[in-house]
């Protein structure tokens, strides 16, 4: 209930003095100027999988989002029992501008905590450090490692693994890991969704940072988080970035080799008309990202496979929709749906 706090505990090794951050629910949800909705990716996820965590969100003049929450001011949020400010925002560089500052430095005046996925960490920014320690307030920075990581190994182990890919970032692979995880416990299976990112971190309370990942520990990290289970057992990996984005295709790669999985699903948004964030480079196709994701997924792995495609047809119609899954459909001869929409049924049908 929206009215009662709860707490997500993060154990994150990001200094002597604390090992465990406590993000207190419920959440005032921060859009601050997104220029657009993709930019507030972060505050959708929080919405969408945790709607009981939210008591509204609080926007600035030119904001071009809405998670469909009401609106409230610092002060209205906390007379409704808001505990934390999280800043949904994920934008280009993850930067904190003069602007957000003085919000932030406001909403701790106003009673409220903080927590951030941002690269430019919380507890880095002098002005919003002695304004928490002076009133006692808590700076949560996601987007800190949990722990040391070894270096990964690929070695076999027990255990199902599921990763989802993309034709480009932002595109719904978190939203497909986490459909695949509710359904596949409504039929009873055993399996557990993997965040890499500060939007699945927030939405879990448990994960890996991945970008934020010392290069040579990246899948090290991954192989951290699903490490052998019982047969029977699948983690659910959140994908990150894409084999074909010239500035992501990292982790990407990172989540394959430490993964090691067992099925693949690629994830697609039909309406880009190019890779997010760059222009000059054209989207993928479903073949390419298909055969270039075994590629890969098959060094560790050589019986990984293809389950099919979860597409993102949040910008479609109905009847144009239905041309698109088949289109989808076709192109790899591979089931294509909207989990969000139509549900992972098909998706599941195909598993190894």
């Amino acid at each position: 209930m929206i009215g009662v706090a709860r707490k997500t505990l993060l154990h994150c090794r990001h200094s002597a003095w604390q090992d465990v951050i406590v993000i207190k629910a419920p959440y005032l949800l921060f859009l601050g100027d997104a220029p657009d909705q993709l930019a507030a990716k972060v505050a959708r996820g929080i919405r969408d999988w945790r709607p009981e965590q939210c008591v509204g969100q609080h926007t600035l003049e030119g904001c071009r989002a809405d998670v469909g929450l009401e609106e409230l001011s610092l002060e209205a949020a906390v007379a409704a029992g808001a505990k934390t400010l999280v800043i949904g925002v994920a934008n280009r560089g993850g930067v904190i501008s003069d602007t957000w500052r003085s919000v932030l430095v406001e909403a701790l005046e106003a009673g409220l905590d903080i927590a951030s996925g941002l690269h430019n960490l919380l507890r880095d920014d002098p002005v919003l450090v002695a304004t928490a320690e002076r009133l006692g307030r808590a700076l949560v920075d996601v987007r800190v490692p949990q722990q040391a990581y070894p270096i990964g190994d690929g070695k076999p182990r027990s255990g199902k693994r599921l990763l989802a890919v993309g034709t480009d970032c932002s595109v719904g692979k978190m939203y497909t890991t986490l459909a695949l995880e509710r359904d596949m416990r409504a039929r009873g299976i055993n399996a557990d969704f993997r965040a890499t990112g500060q939007t699945g971190i927030l939405i879990t309370g448990q994960g890996v940072p991945l970008d934020a990942v010392v290069a040579d520990f990246m899948a090290g990290s991954i192989e951290t988080l699903t490490p052998a289970a019982d047969a029977d057992h699948w983690d659910l990996v959140e994908g990150q970035g894409s084999l074909f984005h010239p500035s992501f295709s990292g982790v990407t790669l990172a989540l394959i080799h430490g993964s090691a999985p067992d099925a693949l699903v690629i994830c697609h948004e039909p309406t880009r008309t190019h890779m997010r964030g760059l222009p000059h480079y054209a989207l993928p196709d479903l073949q390419a990202v298909h055969d270039t994701s075994l590629l890969f997924a098959r060094r560790v792995n050589p019986n990984c496979k293809v389950i099919g495609t979860a597409v993102n047809t949040a910008g479609l119609d109905d009847a144009v929709t239905a041309v698109c899954l088949k289109a989808c459909a076709d192109a790899l001869s591979l089931p294509a749906v909207d989990p969000m929409k139509q549900g992972c049924d098909a998706l599941l049908e195909a598993l190894p």
